[in-house]
């Protein structure tokens, strides 16, 4: 049963819901009132199990690259609501997660994470986290924002053009993207390593861009699991896939790594361009 989210309003009519569950961003609506994120039918509302949809936040460790379950444990932790308020104008809340004794037996180290999410006509989130030990740490980070699109066939997305990416369905291997535009007809996991802070999403089929703005997160991911990944994801529906693109800002191909006292925060902010 999906548990009561926390939810923020913003005078233009965008509103985005929450879940102390991961910290995680479930829901995000324009002020036309258009669902931006896509958030899986199937998805599990239990404890210990991740929400398939929104904005989970990866953290402190990106996939496999490390001895953590995938994709760490931030977004199956149970946050903290630390506020909610309105600041400029905007709706806003803030989300922290400390270290406990589950968490350290995972990975021994100090920490402090916030998760600030600013609510306007656009929607702003920064993962924030602090090294609270006397040892230096590291970690590997993102926001993986699974955007909803009427058709991923008919997505074109813009910026990546001469990027060097990874391409993990080709054993890792290391490539330049050629393409001005990126398209998805299959299967697609790559990390674009130095990618520009501002990249453009067509969603053709309906005439809609989206703007991603990021700053602290070097990188970018794009994912899609295509019909055979998604069969092989049971809190996905087989046909989903083609409703949904990952586009993720993530600290991902060198750790971040922070001296004790040290303090690191990484930004999103999504938002809807007119004229198109």
């Amino acid at each position: 049963m999906q548990p009561d989210p926390v939810v923020l309003a913003h005078p233009s009519g965008a509103r985005a819901e929450l879940h102390l569950h991961g910290a995680h961003v479930t829901r995000w609506t324009g002020p036309g009132g258009e669902e931006l994120l896509f958030l899986s039918e199937r998805s599990r509302w239990e404890p210990g199990v991740p929400i398939r949809g929104g904005v989970p936040v990866i953290f402190p460790q990106f996939a496999e690259q490390g001895p953590l379950p995938k994709h760490g444990f931030a977004r199956t932790a149970q946050w903290e609501l630390a506020a909610t308020g309105t600041v400029g104008g905007a709706a806003t809340a803030l989300l922290r997660l400390a270290d406990d004794p589950a968490t350290r037996e995972l990975w021994p180290h100090p920490f402090r994470a916030e998760l600030a999410v600013v609510l306007d006509e656009a929607l702003g989130i920064t993962l924030r986290v602090a090294n609270s030990g006397s040892e230096p740490l590291s970690f590997t980070a993102a926001l993986h924002t699974y955007l909803r699109v009427a058709d991923v066939r008919e997505v074109a997305l813009e910026g990546l053009a001469g990027v060097r990416y990874r391409d993990k369905l080709q054993g890792g291997a290391e490539r330049v993207e050629e393409r001005e535009v990126v398209t998805v007809a299959g299967e697609t996991d790559r990390v674009y390593a130095g990618a520009p802070d501002r990249l453009r999403v067509h969603d053709r089929a309906v005439g809609r861009t989206l703007v991603l703005e990021k700053d602290g997160f070097p990188d970018a991911v794009v994912w899609n699991p295509w019909a055979e990944g998604a069969g092989a994801l049971p809190d996905l529906g087989d046909d989903e896939y083609l409703r949904m693109l990952c586009v993720e800002p993530g600290a991902v191909t060198e750790p971040v790594r922070l001296a004790p006292g040290e303090e690191w925060s990484g930004t999103q902010r999504l938002r809807g361009e007119s004229g198109d």
